[in-house]
């Protein structure tokens, strides 16, 4: 294990059995930090029933603990966010003293990757429908952002590998445009594969952008003390602030 992960070891939790954002991960990571997954069964993430959520993560956490990482990655941003900012802190907070292992959440993440990159006034995208999108917002809002708009796009969870960067690209440009005084884009979520649109909206609306599955390897990396800059895929991984 020493000899594959000779920058370090990170456990990560993901919340549905769902090929795209791990292997999309993997490529970002630099070599020698090794990765080890566990998911939570099923292939949607856990959102209707936060209590029964949060006990299997407990159980993989537990899992994961015993593997020896460096730190513990939860994925699954939905889940943490519908339980807001505090409660999720207090979480963390119980976690981290049973396993004795650092733990962060990926809504903690891409918080902390949007003031890395400075953004205050943000526009959200999301594949979100129904009230999901005004959570998202609320859970911003309480970090210290001003949200002003958090748009889903017109897909169901189950399609949004058919979401292509181009697409995504149009969407986002089209929101951002609709929001003068924004400074920052916010792409909410790992099930799409769009991260090459990263790149194309930072150079043509001259703003951030923070993409779920870059700010994982931008954090990671910071984590473990590391730090390999990654080209064309926006300013996170490129400047790694």
């Amino acid at each position: 294990m020493a000899f594959n992960s000779w920058r370090g070891l990170v456990g990560t939790i993901k919340p549905a059995m769902r090929p795209g954002s791990f292997e999309e991960l993997v490529r970002l990571l630099p070599e020698g930090i090794g990765i080890i997954p566990l998911f939570l069964k099923g292939k949607q993430a856990p959102v209707d029933d936060l209590p029964a959520a949060l006990a299997r993560y407990e159980e993989r956490i537990a899992e994961m603990a015993r593997t020896e990482p460096d730190v513990i990655h939860v994925e699954g941003a939905a889940a943490f966010m519908l339980m807001g900012r505090k409660a999720e802190a207090d979480c963390l907070r119980r976690w981290q003293r049973k396993f004795k292992v650092p733990i962060f959440t990926a809504a903690q993440n891409q918080v902390r990757a949007l003031k890395a990159l400075k953004i205050k006034n943000l526009v959200g995208i999301t594949y979100a429908t129904g009230n999901m999108n005004a959570i998202y917002a609320q859970y911003l809002t309480e970090a210290g952002f001003n949200v002003m708009a958090m748009a889903g796009m017109p897909s169901n969870w189950e399609d949004t590998d058919a979401i292509t960067p181009e697409v995504l690209y149009a969407f986002a440009k089209k929101r951002f445009l609709e929001n003068p005084g924004a400074d920052g884009i916010y792409l909410h979520g790992s099930d799409w594969r769009v991260l090459k649109a990263v790149e194309w909206l930072e150079q043509d609306l001259g703003v951030p952008v923070v993409h779920a599955v870059a700010a994982r390897s931008w954090e990671l990396q910071k984590k473990l003390h590391v730090r390999q800059p990654v080209k064309d895929r926006g300013r996170l991984l490129r400047d790694m602030p």
